[in-house]
């Protein structure tokens, strides 16, 4: 049986070692801190539709709105399934919804158009300036449950799962990547694990990773500031009618909203910061949807990095895709046995994790189809 060891405990780690399990290989998971304590617990836990980008990356439009489809079916304990609202404040909006709804209906996003009565009658607390609405199917999912469905799932069916376990070395001989070196932060140990092949599924990591292995990713850290107030201002996700840009997201959390989210692009995702003018104009630009956000009580404040798969320069970072990718470092760099899966967002983790256990099927010319579609998640309270 080949022994798969993956790197990295976020998402898309655990949604890989679910799959992989599932198709009859061995599998081992390092993560350096605690699971999900990356960038896949510190996101404003939206669901995506697809919607945000059926104009500009409709590839990624038509991974989300299949991926949310499964998820509803999959973890429904994780997901409240509350629906979204893209709200037209100006002109501009008005003019960009017609491309918007042409998006959606390609990308296959069910869309229904709200006049202004209407959107302010299911949603109160937004701006009677708005002209229009459209309700798609966004929803909201607990960032930390929603992916230990699949650790637990993982674990149940023979994962091995280390939390607090840091790779520090990735070791190779005659081209090939053979195994780890690891440090168990919590009794102070280290060790060498071997396997037939290593996942690097570290986010916003990936390229310090790759580069223990003497390979290089096209990977950006791209940082954002989310701002939590201290009141939940309204049931459905509001974003505005609008190109993907900053502060134009509400995400409904249990009693809280999450106003987001900036974006600058930097290079060691170790050193994020939270700057002040940020937080400062998250606000701003979500109170233009919901005024009332401006002078609620400030619950919290924090930044994360998303893992961008760049393949060019952008003037834009909005303008890089937020679809994902996975890499064989045979056929990329001449290192066999190492792969590298690279972007996506958190509504993606099954179909990264699928497209990377296909590619692993192939290397390793293992017949076993993914299974991840149909199979039952178990409880995400059993991980314990």
């Amino acid at each position: 049986m080949e022994h798969i060891l993956i790197i990295g405990g976020g998402g898309t780690g655990a949604a890989l070692a679910h799959d992989l399990t599932l198709r009859g290989f061995r599998v081992s998971l390092f993560e350096k801190g605690e699971y999900f304590s990356g960038a896949t617990g510190r996101h404003h836990g939206l669901l995506h539709s697809g919607a945000r980008y059926a104009v500009n990356d409709p590839e990624a439009a038509q991974e989300c709105i299949e991926e949310n489809q499964l998820l509803r079916r999959l973890a429904p304990q994780a997901i409240e399934q509350n629906g979204g609202l893209f709200v037209a404040l100006t002109d501009e909006d008005v003019a960009f919804s017609a491309r918007f709804l042409e998006g959606c209906a390609t990308a296959g996003i069910p869309t229904t158009v709200l006049a202004r009565e209407q959107a302010l009658k299911l949603e109160p607390a937004l701006t009677p300036d708005l002209k229009f609405a459209v309700h798609v199917p966004d929803a909201t999912f607990d960032a930390w449950r929603l992916p230990l469905h699949f650790l637990a799932t993982a674990k149940t069916h023979g994962a091995a799962v280390h939390h607090f376990t840091e790779i520090t070395a990735i070791h190779a001989a005659h081209g090939a990547a053979t195994g780890l070196r690891a440090r168990d932060y919590a009794s102070g140990r280290e060790f060498d694990v071997s396997g037939d092949l290593i996942v690097n599924a570290t986010g916003a990591w990936a390229g310090k990773v790759a580069a223990l292995a003497g390979v290089n990713v096209p990977l950006r850290p791209g940082p954002g500031v989310m701002v939590a107030v201290s009141q939940r201002v309204t049931d459905c996700v509001i974003n505005r009618l609008h190109p993907p840009g900053e502060g134009d997201i509400i995400v409904p959390q249990r009693k809280f909203s999450v106003l987001g989210t900036s974006l600058w692009l930097a290079d060691d995702p170790d050193r994020e910061t939270t700057p002040p003018e940020h937080i400062q104009r998250m606000v701003g630009l979500c109170g233009a949807m919901v005024p009332s956000v401006r002078q609620m009580a400030r619950h919290s404040a924090w930044s994360a990095s998303r893992p961008l798969l760049s393949l060019g320069e952008y003037a834009n970072p909005q303008d890089i895709s937020r679809t994902f990718d996975c890499f064989d470092h045979a056929v990329k760099d001449g290192l066999r046995g190492f792969i590298s899966i690279i972007g996506g967002k958190a509504t993606t983790l099954r179909a990264m994790a699928e497209k990377t256990a296909d590619l692993i099927c192939r290397i390793t010319r293992r017949d076993a189809p993914c299974a991840t579609k149909t199979t039952p998640l178990v409880p995400y309270r059993r991980f314990w």
